[in-house]
C-alpha cells in the first residue's frame, strides 16, 4: 500500500472518530424540535417541581421508561435552568473548577429525553384542580406531582448571620466567595499603614462536608493561586477559622477519618474550634459563646439548612423540622397523586425500622436524593397506568461519603472501606467526574484538571458578581 492510500485511510479513520466522539458527547434528542408535542396535549401528565438531584433524576428516569409510550408528557419546572452538581461547587472558590461546567444545562439535557422545561417558580398547587401555579401566573395541570424543591440556609435565629454571612447555596454564591477574597486582597495592596485583622480572617461556621471543603478551598485560593500575584501580601497573614459546634469535624465519617481530616486542616493552619457556637456575627467579627470574639469581615456560613420555605405554604402535612411527610412509597400522606422526595421530604428509614430501630427520617442529602428519584419515577408511572401492585417501597442504602481537601488529599469511606490521601483524592475525582450529567461537562473538566497540574488557572474578579 502506498504512503497516500496509508495517509488516506488515517484521515479517514481520524474523521471517522472526531465523528463517534461528537456523538457520544452530543446524543440525538428523543423529538426532533418540530415533532415534539406540547405538554398540555399528553393524555397523561407528570409533573416535576424542582432541578436538583432528586428532581432531575426524577423526570430523566421517568423519560426513559416512557421512551416508547407516546401517551405520557413529562414537564420540569425549576427556578434556574441548570442543574447544579454540589460536590464540585467549593471547587468554584479556587478557581480550579470552572463555574459553566459545575451549572450544567437542564434544558438541553431533560429535552433531549423527552421532557419539558421551564424556568419558573412556583406560588402554590391547587390540589382539588390538580394545577400547579407559577410566578408568572401560568397554571401547568398534572395528573402526577413529583416535589423536589431541596432546601435552604437554616440559620436557626443566630443574631446578623443572615445579614452580614455568606451562605453557600450554589454557583453563584461560590462566586461571590471568591470575588470577596480577591477583593480583600486588592484592598490590602492599596492600604498604606496598618492593616485591620478583620480584613484578611475567613471563618467558616459548620464543619460538615460542605465546611471542611470551603475552608481548604479558601487556602489553596490563596496560597497557590493568589500569592504569586500580590507579591506584597504575605499569605501567612490571611487566618482561616472552621468553628463547629460538634465535639468532631465531619460527623458523619469514621473517627479515623475524622483525625485524618484535622491533620490536614492542622497541616495547612487552618484553626479548628469544635464544641463552639457562634452567638452572633457583625459586619467585623463573629462572638463565640463564651465571650471569645474572632475579628472578621468574611464570614461564610455552612452550619444547617431546611427544607425550601415555600412548601409551609403548600397545605401538605409537614413534620417537625417542616419536611413534607411522605409514606415508603415516597408519597404525600393523604395524597394519592403527589410525591415528595429530596430534601423537602421528611422519608421514613423503613430499612433502621425493620431492624428493630425507629423510623426516623432520612439525612437528606444528595446521594439519597438520587436513590428517591429512581423509586419515585417507578411509582409515579405504576400509579399513572392504575397498577399499584408494581410501586415499590423506598429502602435507603448508603454507598458512603467523599470529602476533598484541596487538590492532593481526601477522606472517603465507600461500601465501609476507608482510605485517605492522595489517592483517595484521585478516587474523588474519578468517581464524580464519571457522576456529572453533561458529558461536555465531563471533557471539559478533565481537560482543566490535565492543564492544572502544568499550569495556574486564571483569578480574575468578575465585578458584575462581586459584592462591591
Amino acid at each position: 500500500m502506498s504512503k497516500l492510500a496509508k495517509g488516506g485511510l488515517a484521515l479517514g479513520g481520524a474523521v471517522l472518530g472526531v465523528a463517534a466522539l461528537r456523538r457520544v458527547l452530543n446524543p440525538p434528542p428523543r423529538y426532533a424540535p418540530w415533532e415534539k408535542p406540547r405538554y398540555r396535549d399528553f393524555e397523561k401528565k407528570v409533573l416535576v417541581v424542582g432541578g436538583g438531584f432528586g428532581g432531575y433524576t426524577a423526570a430523566k428516569k421517568v423519560c426513559e421508561k416512557i421512551r416508547d409510550r407516546e401517551d405520557v408528557g413529562v414537564l420540569v419546572l425549576a427556578r434556574d435552568n441548570f442543574f447544579t452538581f454540589w460536590p464540585m461547587v467549593p471547587g468554584i472558590v479556587s478557581s480550579d473548577i470552572d463555574a459553566r461546567n459545575v451549572a450544567q444545562p437542564l434544558r438541553r439535557s431533560l429535552i433531549r429525553n423527552g421532557a419539558s422545561f421551564r424556568r419558573a417558580e412556583v406560588k402554590g398547587v391547587d390540589l382539588e384542580n390538580k394545577r400547579v401555579i407559577s410566578d408568572a401566573d401560568i397554571d401547568f395541570p398534572f395528573d402526577q406531582l413529583i416535589l423536589s424543591l431541596g432546601a435552604q440556609p437554616n440559620f436557626f435565629g443566630i443574631p446578623g448571620v443572615e445579614e452580614h454571612a455568606l451562605s453557600m447555596r450554589g454557583v453563584a454564591d461560590a462566586e461571590h466567595l471568591r470575588n470577596r477574597v480577591i477583593e480583600r486582597f486588592e484592598e490590602v495592596s492599596l492600604t498604606r499603614g496598618e492593616v485591620p485583622d478583620s480584613k484578611l480572617t475567613f471563618v467558616v461556621i459548620g464543619a460538615g462536608a460542605t465546611g471542611v471543603e470551603i475552608a481548604t478551598e479558601i487556602h489553596h485560593l490563596v496560597h497557590e493561586n493568589l500569592a504569586p500575584d500580590y507579591p506584597n501580601i504575605d499569605p501567612n497573614r490571611v487566618r482561616i477559622y472552621l468553628v463547629e459546634g460538634l465535639p468532631q469535624i465531619l460527623p458523619e465519617l469514621d473517627p479515623a477519618l475524622q483525625k485524618a481530616a484535622r491533620h490536614r486542616l492542622h497541616s495547612q493552619n487552618i484553626a479548628v474550634k469544635t464544641n463552639t457556637l457562634a452567638e452572633e456575627v457583625t459586619s467585623d467579627r463573629v462572638k463565640l459563646k463564651g465571650g471569645e470574639e474572632i475579628p472578621s469581615e468574611n464570614v461564610i456560613w455552612t452550619a444547617g439548612a431546611r427544607p425550601n420555605v415555600l412548601i409551609e405554604e403548600l397545605g401538605l402535612p409537614l413534620d417537625g423540622r417542616n419536611g413534607i411527610k411522605v409514606d415508603e412509597y415516597l408519597r404525600v400522606e393523604g395524597h394519592e397523586n403527589v410525591w415528595a422526595i429530596g430534601d423537602c421530604a421528611s422519608v421514613p428509614d423503613i430499612r433502621t425500622k425493620e431492624e428493630g430501630g425507629t423510623d426516623r427520617p432520612i439525612p437528606p442529602n444528595a446521594q439519597a436524593a438520587v436513590q428517591q428519584g429512581y423509586v419515585v419515577a417507578d411509582n409515579v408511572l405504576a400509579a399513572l397506568d392504575g397498577d399499584e401492585s408494581r410501586m415499590r417501597p423506598f429502602k435507603y442504602k448508603p454507598i458512603g461519603q467523599l470529602v476533598e481537601l484541596g487538590s492532593d488529599f481526601a477522606v472517603n469511606e465507600v461500601m465501609g472501606v476507608k482510605f485517605s490521601g492522595q489517592l483517595a483524592a484521585l478516587f474523588w475525582r474519578a468517581a464524580y467526574l464519571v457522576r456529572l450529567n453533561s458529558p461536555q461537562s465531563r471533557a471539559r473538566i478533565a481537560a482543566d484538571w490535565l492543564l492544572g497540574a502544568f499550569l495556574k488557572p486564571a483569578v480574575t474578579q468578575l465585578r458584575g458578581t462581586s459584592e462591591n
